[in-house]
């Protein structure tokens, strides 16, 4: 049966039935303009107040369907807008974007481009499409267009939309104009999510550009918080807070404040809430020397639909962990897979620091000495930038550093020993503890390898000073690797046992002795506590699984670990005594070699 027209005064309405279809419904014009009314006031009102970026997008879909029905073209342009977010690109997937965009374009079409909401539309669309391709042209001349209109709303947003598609490291001192000029504009619109908005990205600005006052921005806008709370704002706080504890050496603090992230970014709604703790979970874990592992996680994160189509810092994090792990082969497919034709290729995306110190990396782990010096000479002009992460989510510290092992990978010794030299400063002026640490491992590293006159008493003196720094702060030492993964026996006795992966196996050496024992459970946990030599480690966190049953865990660990033991003895008699002495199960466990 065909349903009549509607009366004059009235429309068919889209409606969702509890079976899940949707059906059209006829209602009375009056009734649904006032829906619609609501429905664009509590988008506005969930966004811009309170920062509910969920219950936003719930709103706006709704008023953008309504508005459709109804051929209401300014609240379609409105709630198309709305649906757009505070950031750019929050609509991840291929479907999603694809989606957005094409509703963008259609409002445009039916709208006066130079109008306010023209604008509006505009500044969104030419934002999306440059943040894809790692542009800024566009954006930017529907910015100067604003500018020249003088409309306060399509202004603030154009500016906030420039300065996410300027977030790689070329651009730092425009982002800071843009950030100003958006936290004037906020006085115009009278909207309290543009000043938030300004005050965020000028923090964030901070942290990137190293400045020694950052912590001061970040004063101002919690005080902002404070007075009243803003979700998606408040997510990004949370975490610059995880950031922060990571610098100060504060690891297990760190991990609960990542949970802690990933809570609030999934109250606001916000599609970061998942990777970003990742991302900090990898940080931390990479600090640890725990990092491979997160080998499947990242396997899984790095071919993820939900991944921003310009952050890359997966798959460079990806390579790292099998390098680590020994598994060669994707370690070096990944790097194959970030090199392209050239490495100049990547996007400058702000994570692209991040993403080039795991290049680095991964090459010095890989003895990849032509990838070092090309990831080096793109990271040259970045020298004196720290390497953060997106909005100031995570810190490897000084780039100093990775051009340091990059020189090191490279054969530049002394190239090396300055940049790890300036490294130790810069990561003492960001009071990062665990990259002062590393940068003075590897510094000793380079001092040896040199072996000038005066090179062994300097690597001496820092290796001092990097186990000092590290016990201070519960820290592991962890251990220089040598140039190829695998070569794990020194013709030197060797009285801390060392544990990699080769292929299906791990690789135990000791004193003299090698031996290659089959993958498991228990041997995994005997790589965490090999590599952390003298640490006590949570058998929860070895499980990873339920950290409030300390009982259960220990007693599946501990099992895990007897069985792993006498796999070890069976292969080398002389290896498995060791460990069976040294390795100590428990509610804690710890390899303590003499």
């Amino acid at each position: 049966m065909t349903c009549p027209p509607p009366a004059y005064g009235a429309w068919f309405v889209p409606m969702l039935s509890p079976g899940g279809t949707t059906t059209r419904v006829y209602r009375p014009s009056s009734e649904v303009a006032d829906e619609l009314r609501a429905a664009l006031e509590a988008g506005v009102s969930a966004q811009d107040a309170a920062g509910d970026l969920a219950a936003s997008r719930r709103s706006f879909e709704r008023a953008y369907q309504l508005a459709e029905q109804a051929g209401q073209v300014q609240a379609m342009a409105g709630a198309a807008v709305g649906l757009a977010g505070l950031w750019v690109r929050e609509h991840r997937t291929v479907t999603g974007a694809v989606r957005l965009e094409a509703r963008l374009q259609h409002v445009l079409s039916l709208l006066d481009p130079r109008s306010s909401l023209g604008l509006r539309v505009r500044a969104r669309l030419a934002g999306e499409a440059d943040y894809v391709r790692g542009e800024h042209a566009a954006v930017l001349a529907v910015l100067s267009e604003a500018r020249a209109a003088g409309d306060a709303v399509p202004l603030a947003e154009a500016l906030s939309i420039a300065h996410h598609c300027l977030l790689g490291p070329d651009h730092v001192r425009l982002r800071q104009e843009l950030a100003t000029d958006l936290i004037k504009a906020s006085f115009r619109t009278g909207r309290r999510s543009d000043l938030l908005m300004g005050l965020l990205w000028q923090t964030v600005d901070a942290y990137c550009a190293g400045d020694p006052h950052a912590g001061r921005c970040l004063g101002e806008l919690r005080d902002q918080l404070t007075c009243e709370p803003h979700l998606a704002v408040g997510f990004v706080v949370s975490a610059m807070d995880v950031m922060l504890a990571i610098r100060a050496g504060q690891l297990a603090v760190a991990e609960s404040l990542a949970g802690s992230c990933a809570a609030s970014g999934a109250a606001a709604g916000d599609v970061d809430c998942d990777w970003w703790s990742g991302a900090q979970l990898v940080t931390i874990r990479w600090y640890q020397g725990r990092l491979a592992e997160l080998l499947p996680t990242l396997h899984d994160r790095a071919h993820s639909a939900e991944l921003s189509v310009v952050d890359d810092s997966s798959v460079a994090a990806l390579a790292v962990a099998a390098a680590l792990a020994g598994d060669r082969r994707t370690a070096a497919s990944s790097l194959a897979s970030l090199r392209g034709q050239d490495l100049s290729g990547l996007s400058r995306s702000s994570s692209w620091l991040v993403t080039m110190n795991g290049v680095v990396e991964a090459a010095h782990l890989l003895a990849d000495a032509e990838l070092a010096a090309e990831a080096y000479r793109l990271l040259r002009p970045y020298a004196g930038l720290p390497m953060i992460g997106s909005l100031g989510i995570t810190c490897f510290g000084s780039t100093h550093h990775a051009l340091g092992v990059a020189a090191l990978t490279a054969g530049e010794l002394d190239g090396a020993i300055d940049h790890l030299r300036a490294a130790v400063r810069h990561n003492l002026a960001l009071a990062h503890w665990p990259a002062v640490v590393a940068s003075r491992q590897r510094l000793a590293q380079a001092h040896a390898l040199r072996g000038g006159p005066a090179d062994a008493d300097a690597a001496r003196r820092e290796r001092d000073a990097a186990r000092t720094e590290a016990t201070q702060l519960g820290l592991p030492l962890l251990g220089l690797l040598p140039p190829v993964p695998g070569q794990l026996a020194e013709h030197h006795p060797q009285p801390v046992a060392q544990c990699a992966r080769a292929g299906r196996k791990w690789q135990l050496a000791w004193q003299n002795r090698s031996v290659l024992v089959e993958d498991s459970v228990g041997m995994l946990h005997l790589a965490v506590l090999i590599a952390n030599p003298r640490q006590e480690i949570r058998a929860a966190d070895l499980t990873a699984g339920l950290p409030d049953q300390p009982e259960r865990a220990r007693v599946a660990v501990g099992k895990a670990i007897r069985r792993a033991l006498g796999r070890v003895t069976e292969a080398d008699a002389a290896i498995g005594e060791h460990l069976r002495q040294t390795v100590h199960t428990g509610v804690r466990c710890s390899y303590w070699p003499s």
